[in-house]
């Protein structure tokens, strides 16, 4: 027999950013306690509103499962003595295991006890299961309230422990347990009793709580789009909004306002961000334009909405007035006029001001744009683009409105006559702004958000702020990641170590050791977040271990990444790659040996065999990877499988002959140094 288990956490209102966290924790902690009690179950369910945390186990078993085990005690030899009878040894194990010494097992050399334990009652575990339950969540923040040496996320109101139509019996932070819950703050009439675990979600639901929130984001998401439809525009539902206002509202109406028609004449981010990102208010598109509307969510019912719209509107229209304030005293001057006045905000402690920065960027841009051979009129907007794409952060809008950096520059650029590649560069030079935002689309924007992130990360790191465990202040991490994913998805060519030394010339950073350290710096934190993409790309951990030889070349690392993990797939590999590892195991143990053999030197005539295989293969291997042909290097390269083995089977290497010893290392040496140009294969796991 089986029955539903309920618990409910009834709080004050928790912050809606932490909501989905603690749901998921809640499940994973009852189902790792219900099979540590070995309790089965058919399903647990968690759910949650701003006020009340609910767990709903359906088909929870009334009794554990018997639990049947072999218990290991002492060996045989010092559980018995030498005419068998149990010695204090055996006798002390038996006592703990609740069994006869005479009833041990033997086997294997050892004694073993077998317990079977009868489960207990279902019933009898729940207070302190349900008890645990609650005191073992934890939160990003606590709160402490009256004189209680207890914490959680929110004051604790009330408590609901049902297993079946029978109370389960528990108290934390003076709260006890009941059947009693409470309703919607303003609709239900109060504290209503629920009579069965299984009636929860229909007993919250008359008392106007839809608690299940997967149907309660539903319910908001379909009222959206049909009162959007009925305006005849399309709601924009951005996912991170919907997600912050499912967990405000526990029973959700939506609602239409207006918007005044004059504001439209802003710049549709700078009417969008206050109602988005301020009000928690969806937008109305129609045909990609923004209409003058916006809906909002109520918690409550569909009485009095005119009411609440006027308030909303209202609210709205004094967050557009400032926007419309601030853009038309932005209007006043150019964003070019706004560049000056960055003279007098920092960057950096020690590294002057943006506007300092933005005169670097201007250079870095320049170079970079020569790198990657782009045309005059590329290098021209980028670099424009780079002069003006921190103009706007001095500006009234952003100012106020500061999600609105690169935007504003971009709209303000667009006004002012700027080219719409300029302009477009500077609003993607952010870019990505977070883990969901995309990829500049621009040349000019990619050229400018690398000089701007490489500028970031060299700035930092000269000042000793490289990130460690979980603490990123600059988002650097993000950053870089931002550099690698461009870098890959626009196919550029471009050496990180040249990056660096431009940005190092630019920070006067001329110590040579500070130098050389900061080039390993940079190296070692972009292959971190090279090794998440490649990991992310389902390539080999060992493959990229074996590519990592080299990472100036990040897009070329990605493409000898796939090359080389497609290559070790094939037939024969593993052989290939033994007879690769041979001649660098050898090879790499005398470091004074030069790569390189003198023909007159040959002794047997598989020493002139391999060398003339490895000029024909050099040959070839070095222009397939001028032209990032890495497949068919790596198949030019197993040419070599064979006259390397060959050399092997028919050379002493470490002759007694000092010179000829060093020849055939110096080949060795060169064939060894020519595969990794591709991997270093000793790195590849085999077997």
């Amino acid at each position: 027999m089986s029955k539903t288990l309920l618990l409910e956490i009834g709080t004050e209102e928790i912050p809606a950013y932490a909501m989905p966290g603690i749901i998921s924790q809640l499940k994973e902690n009852a189902e790792k306690t219900f099979t540590d009690l070995r309790l089965t179950y058919d399903n647990v369910k968690t759910m949650g509103t701003p006020r009340r945390l609910a767990l709903i186990v359906e088909g929870l078993a009334e009794n554990q499962e018997d639990l049947s085990k072999e218990n290991r005690g002492p060996a045989v030899n010092i559980a018995f003595d030498a005419d068998g009878n149990p010695t204090k040894a055996a006798q002390g194990f038996a006592r703990g295991q609740g069994i006869d010494a005479k009833d041990l097992v033997t086997k294997d050399g050892y004694v073993y006890a077998m317990v079977h334990e009868v489960g207990g009652k279902t019933v009898d575990l729940l207070s302190d299961t349900l008890k645990g339950l609650v005191d073992g969540l934890n939160f990003p923040n606590n709160m402490h309230w009256a004189d209680l040496d207890y914490k959680f996320i929110r004051p604790l109101r009330w408590l609901v422990g049902l297993y079946g139509e029978d109370v389960i019996d528990f108290e934390t932070a003076n709260v006890k347990s009941g059947r009693i819950s409470r309703g919607h703050r303003f609709l239900s009439d109060g504290d209503f009793e629920i009579k069965c675990a299984c009636s929860y979600e229909k007993a919250c639901e008359e008392q106007f709580v839809i608690v299940d929130h997967n149907r309660r984001r539903e319910m908001i998401r379909q009222q959206i789009v049909e009162l959007a439809e009925s305006k005849g525009g399309k709601a924009q539902i951005e996912e991170g909004l919907l997600e912050e206002v499912l967990y405000l509202v526990e029973y959700p109406t939506a609602l239409c306002g207006t918007i005044d028609d004059k504001y439209l004449k802003l710049p549709a981010e700078a009417v969008i961000t206050p109602m988005r990102d301020h009000q928690r208010y969806f937008p109305v598109l129609k045909d990609g334009k923004l209409m003058p509307l916006f809906i909002t969510i109520r918690n409550g019912g569909s009485e009095h909405l005119e009411v609440v719209q006027h308030g909303n509107e209202r609210v709205l229209r004094a967050r557009l007035e400032d926007a419309q304030f601030f853009f038309d005293e932005d209007r006043k001057k150019s964003l070019e006029e706004h560049c000056d006045k960055l003279k007098t905000v920092v960057f950096q402690e020690g590294l002057g001001s943006i506007y300092d920065k933005a005169g670097r960027l201007e250079k870095l841009a320049a170079y970079i744009a020569d790198q990657l051979k782009v045309s005059d009129q590329e290098k021209k907007d980028a670099v424009r683009a780079a002069k003006l794409c921190k103009a706007d952060l001095v500006t009234g809008m952003v100012t106020e409105f500061t999600e609105l950096q690169g935007i504003m520059g971009r709209e303000y650029a667009l006004l002012d006559g700027e080219n719409e590649a300029v302009a477009q560069a500077i609003d993607e030079h952010y870019m990505p702004r977070s883990a969901s935002d995309g990829q500049p689309a621009s040349v000019a924007g990619r050229i400018v958000s690398l000089a701007d992130k490489i500028d970031n990360l060299v700035a930092t790191f000269s000042r000793g702020l490289i990130p460690t465990g979980s603490q990123d202040p600059f988002a650097l991490r993000r950053q870089a990641l931002g550099m690698v994913n461009m870098l890959v998805e626009a196919k550029y060519h471009i050496s990180l170590s040249g990056l660096v030394a431009k940005a190092m010339e630019l920070l006067d950073i001329t110590d040579a050791k500070a130098q050389a350290k900061m080039q390993d710096d940079v190296a070692d934190f972009m292959k971190l977040r090279l090794k998440n993409v490649l990991s992310d790309a389902e390539i080999r951990y060992d493959v990229v271990d074996a590519v990592f030889v080299d990472v100036d070349d990040i897009y070329s690392v990605t493409l000898r990444a796939q090359a080389v993990n497609e290559a070790v797939k094939k037939e024969g590999m593993e052989e290939t790659i033994q007879s690769f590892n041979r001649a660098g195991n050898i090879s790499r143990k005398d470091e004074k040996v030069a790569p390189g053999c003198d023909a007159s030197l040959f002794v047997e005539a598989a020493e002139g065999v391999l060398n003339d295989e490895f000029k024909v293969a050099s040959a070839k291997v070095e222009g397939l990877l001028r032209n990032q042909d890495y497949a068919g290097a790596i198949s030019e390269l197993t040419k070599l499988a064979a006259p390397i083995d060959g050399f092997f089977d028919a050379v002493m290497v470490m002759d007694k002959d000092e010179k000829i010893k060093n020849n055939r290392l110096g080949l060795l040496k060169a064939v060894d140094q020519l595969i990794c140009k591709v991997a270093d294969f000793s790195k590849i796991v085999l077997g």
